[in-house]
């Protein structure tokens, strides 16, 4: 069966993680993929994909459909494809497919009109996709709590917060500066500080919602001088700023370190992942990781969070902030600090293995014996 991928983003984030192991589970199914991704796309030599994996580079989805071999053969799209490819390729014979990474609730779902299939990566997306009766597979993917990224262990030390975007001018120019002032600045490593450690370890994006949240968070946690906040992850100039401003109650007990390529080593220097809000979420691969990793995870009670968060196991809920001003929030932070004994993600094992590679590759092979059938 032909198998073609899309992702062309330029960008590294769970999207593109989430690329990698399904590139590694669908060669476990015998399966080996072309993937088109973005010429200003470099990391993805680093992922250690299968040697079964061909990449091609293409600026635009119009060139990939320029591109696209007759069919029949199986197309995936790491979102929805666009009509630039969607059209020429189902005129090609081609099964026309895609990952519904993101949650259509409050966005538009006439984007995956016309698809074959949709995949949702949660129950959460799945239930938007379900709405909107659009062709949706029955179960969600979901993904794998996977944290090596084949690098040699370093100690953390501060990088760079911001991740530039070289379309814009400020951020070209403020992205030339930067290096040089970084350069004449002391190396900062990795100490933790005394206290209980919260960690963020995201890239700083919009969908995270992070400066909404700790806008009603930080005042609580100021309260609360045992926490501290350490940051893990960049992201563009004005959700940086946004967070900075909202984060100023706690003074110097938050720290900025940037991108950090071992994120293994982070998870097991903070004692809790805080992650952002829910809604815009569509799985939260950051959540697996940190379990995997033995870190348990403070979330907002609402999906996608209550699926791959187990209570008093792996993590803790506590209400949406936007709803009680940070009430129940503040009364985890109490209980934390009176815990006789820590959690242990690690040993909710039944509930981890749900997020394991070889629970993904059963997960799939009946999605590739569906693409099969629609192939020959």
């Amino acid at each position: 069966m032909k198998h073609i991928q899309v992702n062309l983003q330029t960008h590294f984030g769970g999207g593109e993680v989430y690329t990698a192991f399904l590139c590694r589970a669908l060669s476990v199914l015998g399966v080996s993929t072309t993937l088109f991704v973005h010429p200003r796309a470099r990391f993805w030599s680093a992922l250690a994909l299968p040697a079964d994996v061909q990449i091609e580079v293409a600026d635009s989805f119009s060139a990939v459909a320029h591109r696209l071999p007759d069919g029949p053969g199986w197309l995936l799209g790491h979102g929805p494809l666009p009509p630039a490819l969607l059209a020429p390729a189902q005129k090609k014979n081609w099964c026309a497919t895609a990952i519904a990474h993101m949650p259509i609730q409050g966005r538009n779902p006439r984007v995956f009109d016309s698809h074959d299939q949709v995949f949702a990566v949660s129950g959460w997306v799945l239930d938007g996709l379900r709405a909107e009766h659009l062709p949706a597979w029955d179960t969600p993917l979901y993904g794998v709590a996977e944290i090596k990224r084949d690098v040699t262990p370093t100690v953390l030390q501060r990088h760079s917060r911001y991740d530039w975007d070289r379309r814009k001018f400020r951020d070209r120019l403020l992205g030339w500066f930067e290096p040089v002032t970084e350069a004449v600045r002391p190396r900062t490593l990795w100490t933790r500080k005394p206290g209980l450690t919260l960690g963020i370890v995201s890239r700083l994006t919009p969908i995270k919602q992070f400066p909404l949240l700790l806008s009603l968070l930080a005042p609580i946690l100021a309260q609360h001088p045992k926490f501290n906040l350490e940051i893990f992850g960049s992201g563009g100039y004005a959700s940086v700023r946004d967070l900075r401003r909202a984060l100023q109650p706690l003074g110097d007990r938050v720290r900025f370190w940037g991108h950090q390529r071992d994120v293994a080593a982070v998870y097991r220097n903070i004692d809790y992942l805080l992650t952002g809000l829910p809604e815009k979420e569509a799985l939260g691969l950051n959540v697996i990781e940190a379990q995997a990793c033995g870190t348990p995870v403070l979330a907002v009670a609402a999906a996608p969070f209550t699926e791959t968060v187990l209570e008093g196991a792996t993590g803790f809920f506590y209400r949406d902030p936007r709803e009680d001003q940070g009430a129940d929030f503040a009364q985890l932070l109490q209980r934390l600090q009176t815990l006789a004994t820590p959690l242990s993600p690690q040993n909710a094992h039944a509930h981890l293995e749900k997020f394991s590679f070889d629970a993904l590759v059963e997960r799939l092979r009946p999605v590739v014996a569906w693409a099969q059938a629609q192939t020959t």
